[in-house]
């Protein structure tokens, strides 16, 4: 009898046995059964697969009607998601909201676009090299976030647009015991467009539950010249209440960089590493694309932001005022900052804030 349960995947335990079950859920086969894959005579591609038959990739992707709500797995537990794939056109990456609920919950544990999640929140291809999100040519969205359950987990997209969307996916996941210990996977979404003046960005509030978190990704579009960079991320843990227990020393240093992300050349320095990274500058062309935009992310695989009972993430949007007599002051920004916080807890959680409807959402 084996004991490792097949959780907590990594190359220091790849070659344990386990007795987890491997199964996974697509277009070609809804129910993730054993054996029941491949099996569409009629679907997306029925007219490609003409004269070839059943098991000829029928079936690869789903239409998801304009205003609609599709459930794309539905699965009984308990076990834990270990991979997802997605793709679709970057015009609709705002335009989806991903959710999933745990264990039969009425309000989901995640619930954000469907390209922020991924780190893509600016409509716009980006490739990450990361541990937990891989971005991959051409717009190929790749999640490792363990996700365990217990009785069940359901994922769903919501089409915001009054267009046809068009999602291939595939979810991979293990039929295996949880161990009390584990905790539920989150995600949420926020976003000020702009930033009021002199106030911060709440990358998450309202966090109740034993947890630790796990990431932030931002999506940043800048709306002064110079630097944007100079604002702290805080940390209110435990009953903090005017100061946090973990204060950042600025943006860029967060998100693991230094002195402006910039390069000796007087460029900003794109990166892409295994817990951090800068992937995506968009740069103004001189017509349209007036303003620079950023999407960085952050993840706590290694330090993980522990909390007992509830927590709450800020970040500051500063920049530099024209100089006065020598004098450096800091510039409050009035930026476009949108944020997914990704951690887990003990449920049940603290309902997500309602979300904002698709016209809050837009990139333009």
């Amino acid at each position: 009898m084996y004991t490792f349960n097949g959780l907590g995947m990594g190359m220091g335990n790849l070659s344990k046995l386990s007795h987890a079950k491997t199964r996974s859920i697509s277009a070609e086969n809804y129910s993730g059964e054993k054996g029941k894959g491949g099996m569409a005579t009629d679907g997306f591609a029925t007219k490609r697969a003409e004269g070839l038959g059943q098991g000829w990739k029928v079936n690869p992707a789903i239409r998801i009607p304009a205003n609609t709500k599709v459930t794309i797995a539905n699965i009984e537990g308990p076990g834990a998601i270990q991979h997802i794939w997605m793709t679709t056109q970057p015009r609709n990456w705002r335009r989806l909201v991903l959710r999933a609920y745990w264990d039969e919950e009425k309000d989901p544990s995640i619930e954000t676009p469907y390209g922020d999640f991924f780190c893509n929140g600016w409509n716009e291809r980006c490739n990450v090299n990361s541990l937990p999100i891989a971005v991959n040519p051409a717009g190929g969205f790749n999640s490792y976030w363990e996700m365990p359950f217990r009785k069940s987990a359901q994922f769903t997209i919501e089409n915001l647009s009054e267009d046809e969307i068009v999602l291939f996916y595939q979810i991979t996941y293990t039929l295996t015991e949880v161990p009390d210990d584990m905790a539920y996977f989150h995600a949420q979404w926020r976003r000020n467009n702009p930033l009021p003046y002199k106030e911060v960005h709440t990358i998450v509030d309202g966090i109740q539950g034993h947890g630790h978190y796990v990431g932030t990704y931002i999506a940043w579009g800048v709306n002064n010249n110079g630097w944007w960079g100079e604002g702290e991320i805080k940390f209110y843990m435990d009953g903090d209440q005017d100061f946090p227990t973990i204060c950042g020393t600025g943006t860029e240093d967060y998100f693991g960089g230094a002195n402006n992300f910039e390069h000796p050349t007087g460029e900003y320095g794109e990166y892409s590493t295994a817990y951090l990274g800068l992937p995506q500058i968009i740069k103004p062309d001189g017509l349209y694309r007036s303003q620079q935009r950023f999407g960085m992310y952050r993840w706590h695989v290694m330090d993980p932001i522990r909390f007992e009972n509830d927590l709450k993430v800020t970040i500051q949007a500063l920049g530099w005022r024209n100089q006065e007599s020598g004098r450096l002051r800091y510039l409050p920004l009035q930026d476009d900052i949108a944020s997914v916080a990704y951690w887990y807890q003990t449920e049940p959680h603290v309902p997500h804030p309602e979300f904002p409807e698709k016209d809050f959402l837009e990139v333009i």
